[in-house]
């Protein structure tokens, strides 16, 4: 019996951005507590590993392929999922580009790619929500979570820029979305070990973050799944519209 007995039994849940990384890690959890999960993410191959696995391991998964900065890609992804499972009640929006995403200021960056860029890690959270709030409604309500980031509050770039839209925008959407009973926050992380950060962020600029971060290490993936399942839970059924710092300390606003 997990921390929330059968609380996430018979729950449907869409993660996007989960054919690895932290969304790999959100969607395990997910399916640890008894959710069905949607792993939904423009790798379809990442997505269809991480479902098998789920399925391997006695959960419930389904693969699709999402692009979440168009519109008609996470309606299908919504209708799927109904198809599949019958409902939406969970929704965490995770997918970015961040792996491989190029260095470069906001003054002089490739106006195309910045717009591409804004597209997924910012419209996408906006796009995802609009296709699937109407079937969580139906449901009684539910929850979603925003992957926002410490970047938010720390100078980096269009990265960043897109954080601090993701963190307004879930305070807007909680507004918006409150009267339906659906529940809206985010989650902040610091620098979390994953592939996609060992690729990106220079080796020495890691080694500088620690020596900043009180609990002096880097996050793992891991260490963000309390918060979102909590997020997500009935624990958190008078939480809406609120950024959380899961960050070893690393900011403090």
């Amino acid at each position: 019996m997990g921390l929330y007995g059968d609380q996430f039994k018979e729950k449907v849940a869409i993660v996007t951005g989960a054919g690895g990384g932290i969304g790999q890690a959100y969607a395990e959890a997910l399916a640890r507590e008894g959710a069905a999960v949607v792993v939904a993410d423009i790798n379809n191959d990442g997505a269809q590993k991480v479902a098998d696995g789920i399925k391997g391991e006695g959960g419930n998964a389904l693969a699709v392929r999402v692009d979440v900065s168009d519109p008609d890609s996470a309606k299908e992804m919504a209708a799927q999922t109904l198809s599949e499972f019958g409902g939406i009640d969970y929704l965490v929006n995770n997918a970015a580009i961040f792996g491989g995403m190029k260095l470069d200021f906001l003054i002089t960056v490739d106006w195309d790619y910045y717009k591409k860029f804004m597209s997924v890690n910012l419209d996408g959270a906006l796009i995802c929500t609009r296709a699937v709030y109407r079937k969580m409604a139906k449901r009684g309500g539910g929850a979603i979570v925003n992957q926002s980031s410490t970047a938010a509050w720390l100078y980096s770039n269009f990265y960043g820029l897109a954080k601090v839209g993701i963190n307004g925008l879930t305070q807007q959407l909680a507004t918006e979305l409150g009267g339906q009973n659906i529940r809206i926050n985010a989650i902040a992380p610091g620098p979390i070990d994953t592939e996609a950060n060992r690729t990106t962020t220079p080796q020495e600029m890691v080694a500088d973050i620690v020596k900043g971060i009180p609990l002096s290490r880097m996050g793992e993936p891991e260490d963000l799944v309390g918060m979102l399942l909590f997020l997500l839970s009935d624990q958190a059924k008078w939480i809406t519209g609120q950024i959380f710092n899961v960050d070893g300390g690393q900011i403090i606003r």
